[in-house]
Parts: C-alpha cells; sequence; structure tokens
C-alpha cells in the first residue's frame, strides 16, 4: 500500500485533507481497531512503525529502505515494548508519537511545495483546531471540551461584569486651614528656589545638565560654568566660581 499521498498535496486545503486522512487511520487503529493492531505488534517481529494512510486506512509495517526517506518516518520499533508497558501508556506513546509524525509529514510537503508564511499559519490554524490524537485516545479531548464550555460561560460572565458601570466612592471635599495654605505656599517657594540657577538665576529644565556645589550646595546649569558632564565624572568636588573666589581670597 503506498505510503505517500497520491497525489502529493500542493495546496493547503489538500494538504490538511491529506492530515485528516491520516490522522483518522491513527485513530481507528488506536481505538476502534485496537485488536487487531495489538496483535500485528509482535515484540518477535522486526522494527514496525504505524503509518496512517491519505485514504483514512492504516497499517503496520516495515520502514522504507532507502535513506532518506521520501517524507518523514513514524516512530521505529513501535512493537518492542508492547509487552513490557501497560498497555493503556503504551498506546498513549505511540499516539504522542504519531502527531509528531503527522505535523512533520505535513509540514515536509508544505516545505516542499514552497508555502509561504501565510499558508503555513493557515495550515496551523486548520490543524491546531482539531484535538490531537493523543487527546482523542486517551479521553481528554472531551475534557478539553467541557474545560473550554466552563471557561466560555466563566468569560462571558465576566464581560457582563465588566459591562456594568463602576461605582465610585463619593468623596467629602477637604477643608483646608489658613496653616495648611501658609505651609503649601512656603514649600512650594522653597521648591521653585532650589531648582533656581545659582549662575542665571533661570529654572530647571530636564533636558539640561545641572552640577551641585558641594560647598554652597547651590545648583547650577552645567553651560553656565562650563562643565560638562564628562568633565563632571572626573570631578570629586565640586566647587562653583563664587566658592573658588572665596577661598582664593582667604
Amino acid at each position: 500500500m503506498d505510503r505517500s499521498a497520491q497525489p502529493n498535496p500542493r495546496t493547503v486545503e489538500q494538504l490538511f485533507r491529506d492530515y485528516t486522512g491520516r490522522r483518522s487511520g491513527i485513530i481507528k487503529a488506536l481505538t476502534s481497531d485496537i485488536q487487531e493492531f495489538y496483535q500485528l505488534c509482535d515484540p518477535a517481529s522486526e522494527n514496525l512503525s504505524l503509518y496512517g494512510l491519505p485514504n483514512g486506512k492504516w497499517e503496520v509495517t516495515l520502514p522504507v529502505e532507502e535513506v532518506p526517506p521520501e517524507f518523514p518516518e513514524p516512530a521505529l520499533g513501535i512493537n518492542f515494548p508492547r509487552d513490557g508497558m501497560d498497555v493503556n501508556d503504551w498506546i498513549a506513546q505511540i499516539a504522542a508519537h504519531s502527531d509528531a509524525w503527522l505535523v512533520a509529514v505535513s509540514f515536509y510537503f508544505g516545505a516542499r511545495y514552497g508555502f509561504k508564511k501565510y499558508d503555513r499559519n493557515r495550515l496551523f490554524d486548520m490543524i491546531n483546531d482539531l484535538p490531537t490524537v493523543y487527546e482523542v485516545v486517551t479521553g481528554r479531548s472531551k475534557k478539553l471540551q467541557q474545560t473550554e464550555k466552563y471557561s466560555n460561560i466563566s468569560m462571558s460572565n465576566s464581560k457582563m461584569g465588566m459591562l456594568q458601570p463602576k461605582l465610585e466612592p463619593k468623596l467629602e471635599p477637604k477643608v483646608e486651614d489658613d496653616d495648611d495654605l501658609e505651609e503649601e505656599e512656603y514649600n512650594d517657594d522653597d521648591e521653585d528656589e532650589a531648582t533656581l540657577c545659582g549662575a542665571c538665576g533661570k529654572n530647571y529644565a530636564s533636558d539640561e545638565f545641572w552640577i551641585c556645589c558641594d560647598i554652597c550646595e547651590k545648583w547650577f546649569h552645567g553651560k553656565c560654568v562650563k562643565i560638562t558632564p564628562a568633565r563632571a565624572e572626573h570631578i570629586k568636588q565640586y566647587k562653583c566660581p563664587g566658592c573658588s573666589s572665596k577661598r582664593a581670597r582667604a
């Protein structure tokens, strides 16, 4: 039986049909046809692999002989651990490897036929809308559907709550006495004086370099005292022109 798609898929839609056909075949092998699949996976046989076919069928057979193969091969030797593992764990492991193989085959054809970013995104979204083989085989797809259902209900309720007007608490107007007003005005004056340049008397600007005198603790525009940021890095103790002249006179 031919394991590749006939004809090879060249569009996103064709490739998605190829993916769903192979996926259906693998799901049958691991669920409704599990007895037949189990018997075919005889540990005494050679390396065996599970192939999903584009027509929705499956087969357990040897891998191809040519290296590298025409397209990605599924997991080898799935029959060897059959009797050494719990049956459910064995089936779940094959399902997980089959999911990886299905995606590998799809994106192999996508790369071979030059799918662009948009086509790859479309293909991934179409694949991602389906539950994985692992989720179907282990029964997690039903649990996920129930979780999504309740999540949607919770989101709807939360959205309804967001639409309700939010009532702000009423705030009583604060009554300020004269002492508070005088204190604020005093503080504002102090701040204004603290941000005036000791040389030109202009206000502080955030986009200008300032430097503080370590003696009188007054601030100066760098350009007013001819100090650059690079030069300031090498000054351990800065003295403004006024303090320097006082020391010289002393």
